[in-house]
């Protein structure tokens, strides 16, 4: 008995000596490292723990806490936990057993004990440990990461602004640059009609005979040989781009022939500026083809990867074999045409449609006063406007049926003359003001129908055996 004493006197003065798991006290000092930081951490730990007070056994019996502080203030005040013994008489026997033998078993087992709950503290303050380093590193990699996005933030937005500012100088210089050119262009103008005009003859004449296209009245120039000549083709494009419309609204328009022409392979257009519709036929998966006067439209469908080629259109349409196509289509062309070639237009159309071909002529509509009379006069290459009447006559003559109009692109809402409320009046004048509003729908059908027209024939099939 006076050794187990001695020796647990010895357990305990290790213990308040601060000796840990390296089994010796740090020196007197200096700063601990290591396994004696460890060992002093726990004797700090543990007086941390015990000024706080003894836990609460329950919370380490049946689904123990996780929390690493609790478990150290468990071990640092040695707090024992209760002796189980089950249910019943049975248990309550052995737990009153237990708790007569337990000082003899602590007792004899104090030395094991002692160092088992040391070890437990040091392990435990090294999960502390390890757990408040990796929460300081996060916080320092989460600080880190903050101030790395805020940096590319305002870079970010610097750059941004100093893009800005480039875009806004390239803007400006390219402003002067298109006056300078436009000035250019227009002294360019003047001399060339200074020029003609000393000679004794417009810059219309001068530029027809470098070689108009046959087929389009002279409105673009085949052969653009003299200066004259590309400065009225230009001229031309600029007032097509200016007044034709955007190329998504060509390109809608088009698809308003879709049931015609979606089933139909080997289609030629005919003029096919920009070609919107040749793309849209494309986009159907219609194997098309176009064919236009201007050199430079020519270039901008090949640069989309169309199939056109520059061509006076009579000679095109000729060249092709009879009975090959599926069909012609041309838009807005006929209106530059006399009248004679426009029936020549159609024969060489019907040649060259195989049975069942279709052919598609869309030109502005005369039935609208607002386009015959003032819109269809902006472009000063058409010759005259076409009625639809006469146009339908000349496709059946040429063989062509059936024949139908689609009357096409309405004038816009606010264009249209006003209508009188009948709401807005006494129960009396309604019945003159219906017969003004009835007069107004004559009127405005008269002024403002539609801009356009479409004329669609079909060439028959042979006849039944």
């Amino acid at each position: 008995m006076a050794e187990r004493s001695k020796r647990n006197e010895s357990v305990d003065e290790t213990s308040d000596s601060g000796v840990g798991a390296s089994g010796a006290a740090s020196p007197s000092g200096s700063k601990p490292d290591g396994a004696d930081a460890v060992g002093l951490g726990v004797v700090q730990a543990s007086a941390e723990a015990a000024a706080g007070g003894p836990p609460s056994v329950d919370q380490f019996l049946g689904e123990p806490t996780r929390e690493l502080e609790a478990w150290s203030a468990l071990f640092t005040h040695n707090v024992p936990f209760p002796a189980a013994g089950g249910g019943g008489l049975r248990g309550k026997l052995v737990a009153l057993v237990k708790r007569v033998l337990r000082p003899f078993v602590r007792g004899a087992t104090a030395d094991l004990w002692d160092r088992q709950r040391v070890f437990n503290l040091i392990a435990i303050e090294t999960l502390i440990h390890q757990r408040d380093l990796a929460v300081a590193r996060y916080k320092e990699h989460q600080s880190a990461i903050e101030r790395i996005d805020q940096r590319a933030t305002d870079s970010l937005q610097e750059v941004m602004l100093h893009n800005d500012a480039l875009f806004s100088r390239v803007d400006q210089k390219l402003d002067r640059y298109r006056r300078e050119a436009k000035g250019l262009w227009n002294q360019l103008g003047a001399l060339l009609a200074a020029q003609a005009t000393q000679e004794g003859k417009p810059m219309s004449e001068a530029s027809a005979e470098s070689g108009p296209a046959a087929g389009t009245g002279g409105a673009v120039p085949l052969k653009p040989s003299t200066a004259a000549a590309i400065l009225e083709e230009q001229g031309y494009l600029e007032l097509e781009k200016r007044f034709r419309g955007s190329e998504a609204e060509i390109a809608r328009r088009v698809s308003t022939y879709r049931p015609y022409l979606e089933d139909k392979d080997l289609v030629l257009d005919l003029g096919c500026g920009r070609g919107e519709a040749l793309a849209v036929l494309e986009s159907w998966g219609v194997t098309a083809s176009g064919v236009d006067a201007s050199s430079e439209m020519v270039a901008r469908c090949r640069e989309r990867g169309l199939d056109a080629r520059r061509a006076d259109l009579f000679a095109a349409l000729a060249e092709v074999p009879a009975s090959s196509l599926g069909g012609v289509v041309s838009f807005h062309v006929i209106e530059h045409l006399p009248d004679v070639a426009v029936g020549r237009l159609i024969r060489l159309a019907w040649r060259a449609l195989r049975p069942g071909g279709v052919l598609i002529l869309e030109t502005p509509s005369p039935m609208a006063l607002a386009m015959s009379a003032r819109d269809f006069w902006l472009d000063p290459t058409h010759t005259r406007p076409v009625h639809p009447g006469h146009l339908e006559v000349t496709f059946r003559e040429a063989g062509f049926e059936p024949v139908h109009r689609l009357d096409l692109h309405p004038f816009a809402e606010e264009s249209h003359l006003p209508e009188i409320d009948l709401q807005q009046l006494p129960a009396e004048q309604h019945q003159l003001a219906d017969q003004v509003n009835r007069l107004r729908d004559l009127l405005d059908d008269l002024l403002f129908g539609h801009r356009d027209f479409g004329m669609v024939g079909h060439k028959p099939g042979p006849p039944p055996h």
